[in-house]
Parts: structure tokens; sequence; C-alpha cells
């Protein structure tokens, strides 16, 4: 799984040294993001591993592009350069669709598009995660752009909005992990549903740490002094919504004043994940800073993610009242960064041998700009 790794006007192929922003100084010049011989580079520059690693994207912040005068023309280069099943998932958009791959039911989500309950986006992804058989992919896992859990100053609360509209329905229907990106920096959350831990939550993780001219986030909204204010990170699509904490020990505040009970790992680093799934009850999720040596069996964080769906029922109302009972659901099995588990006589459906995720930023060509 890799997030947040280039941008198509930044590197090259000899050395992966940046360039200067020549169309910054130039107003009348093309927009750097809709400028197509950029994206036609990153495609070259790209095609070592594309030809030889089927990859699955999701649109992200760089991807809106903007264009006409009133910038009415939006991701056209991301909707005409890149093929995804959505017609064989139902959704006939490149901005949400699914796919199963090794023992796991995909799904992808826009957070630049209409995230209503109201809108297509909630309608399709209801009827998708209610066709889900668990018995041919017992694994769900969803991915999109921007982080709901996040403790970097980076992006802090961004996307509340769109996590008050979908988690609801993520959480009853058992979704076992969440990917995103957009923080650069690596973070792992423990089971949680709305801010509170959950055994039967989600295990979301940010992977924004693939590596951009931007640099990595350090910041975290607990250090003193780097909580944002209210209203600071504005996302580009959607309303804001922040909100202060309604219970724990942060109640009554927007940041907490040390890292929150739901972030279990989290560090400054560029680097990529692999997920494992072992059988229909165990996964083998690792993460590698990129300093990291295979041959040292050297990893960052590992961590086995364990479903139990005799614990965690699916359920068909809100799940405002169906947390799960206490000492009744699973929680992930943390292994220590340095230990690597192998569990013999179990095939190992390797993902990333299948597929390569770029959550976030596939083709960022927008460097200067913050994401």
């Amino acid at each position: 799984m890799v997030g947040d790794m280039t941008y198509a006007n930044q590197y090259r192929s000899t050395g992966g040294k940046g360039v200067p922003c020549f169309s910054c100084s130039f107003p009348d010049a093309p927009i750097r993001e809709s400028y197509q011989p950029r994206w036609d580079g990153w495609g070259r520059f790209m095609e070592p591993i594309t030809s030889k690693i089927p990859l699955m994207v999701i649109e992200g912040n760089h991807e809106i592009e903007p264009q006409g005068h009133g910038g009415e023309v939006t991701f056209a280069s991301y909707l005409a350069r890149f093929a995804v099943p959505s017609e064989e998932s139902g959704s006939y958009t490149k901005f949400y669709y699914s796919f199963n791959a090794g023992g796991i039911h995909f799904i992808m989500l826009g957070a630049y598009v209409d995230y209503n309950r109201t809108g297509a986006q909630y309608s399709w992804l209801e009827k998708d995660l209610q066709r889900v058989d668990r018995r041919v992919t017992p694994w769900v896992v969803a991915a999109w752009h921007p982080p709901w859990y996040n403790s970097y100053s980076s992006h802090y609360q961004e996307f509340e909005c769109m996590r008050q509209e979908m988690e609801d329905l993520l959480y009853r229907h058992r979704v076992d992990i969440v990917f995103s990106g957009h923080v650069h920096a690596y973070e792992r959350m423990n089971r949680v549903f709305n801010y509170i831990l959950d055994p039967c939550g989600p295990v979301y993780i940010t992977i924004g740490d693939g590596g951009n001219i931007e640099k990595i986030d350090i910041d975290h909204a607990d250090d003193p002094g780097k909580c944002p204010s209210p209203g600071d990170n504005h996302p580009e699509f959607g309303g804001v919504c922040h909100q202060n904490f309604t219970s724990g020990p942060a109640k009554g505040k927007f940041c907490w004043d040390r890292q929150p009970e739901w972030s279990a790992y989290r560090e400054s680093s560029f680097g990529h994940g692999i997920l494992e799934v072992v059988n229909s009850t165990y996964a083998l999720w690792t993460w590698h800073r990129n300093q990291d040596t295979y041959g040292e069996n050297s990893v960052g964080d590992q961590i086995y993610i364990v479903r139990q769906p005799d614990k965690c029922l699916l359920q068909t109302t809100s799940a405002s009242s169906l947390n799960c009972p206490a000492g009744r659901c699973p929680s992930a099995m943390s292994i220590s960064g340095a230990h690597r588990a192998v569990i013999s006589g179990q095939l190992f459906w390797k993902v990333l041998a299948i597929m390569c995720v770029v959550l976030i930023c596939t083709v960022e060509a927008h460097a200067y700009q913050h994401s």
C-alpha cells in the first residue's frame, strides 16, 4: 500500500531531483495541474512499476484540476487516464468503485464528490456493502484520500463532515480496515467508532508517507502550541464540521493534550505497507520505513488484525446503540516492531503482489500547494 508518493512536475527518472516551479512566476502560464505534458511525463516515469503491478487508484485533492474560466471542469485528467472497474461494481463512475482481490472486498470512496446520505455515492455504497459475500471475501477494506482519524496537525479534522455522514454505515457493515493518505506521515489507529475505542470498529491506517516534495508531517495536534484552531483546515470539497470531543480525557476540547487513546502508533517517516491475508480470521499488516532493509528482518510497525464475526455481528440499523458488549468483540493483536510472525501451513494472500493501491494524490501535478 502506497499513498502520496509522487508529484508529476517534481520527479525525474535520473536522480529523483525536483525541478523549479517556473509556472509559479507567470500568472498567464498554464495551470500546473492541468498542463497535460506533466501528466504524460508522470505516466512514463511510473511505467516500470505500472507495467508490472496492477494499479488501483482513487482521486485526491491534486486531481481536482479545475479548468475553464470558472473552474467548472474538474478531474479531467484523472477521468481520462485511469481505468477502474466502475461498471463491474455498479457505480458507473471512476470517483468510487469496488473490486475483489486476495480474499478482500475493496471499496474505493471519493472524498471530493458528494458523500451525503442523500447522494448517489452513499446509495451505491449501501448497496455494495449489502452485496458482499463474506464466504468469498471475508475481509472488507475501504480506502479514500483524507483520513477521518488523524492526530497530526496537518489536515486535522479536515473531513469531519464525511466521517459524520458515512462512518455509521461502514461500522454497521463491519468494515475491517480503512486506508487513507493526505497526511504525509504514518499512523495506525486502535479500533474506533465515533472517537471512542470500540472493538467492533475498523482499524484506520494513514499511509500518506510515500514521499514527495512537501516533506514529512511532524507536528501533532497534541504537541504544545500545535493544536489547530477550529476552522483552520478547510477541505477542498464539502463543508466544515469541526467539533470538540464529547467524551473521554479530551472532553470539551478540540485537541488532546497527549497522544489520543485511539492513536496506536504514529511516526514521521516515509514508507509503505504490506497487507497479507492469512485466512478469514487473521491478516498481517506490516509497515516499512523506506530506509528499512528487508534482509535484516526490519519493520517499522506490525500488527495482526483479527476478525471475529460471531462477536461483532452485521447490523442493519443505526450503529448509535449497537456498540459491541464489553469483552465480546475482538481487538487487534499488536506485535513488537522487530518481530515478524510466520504462520506455517496457512495460505498467505499477498495483496501487494497482486495490487498496489495509490490512495492519495495519484498524480500530484501541483507540488507547491500544500495538500
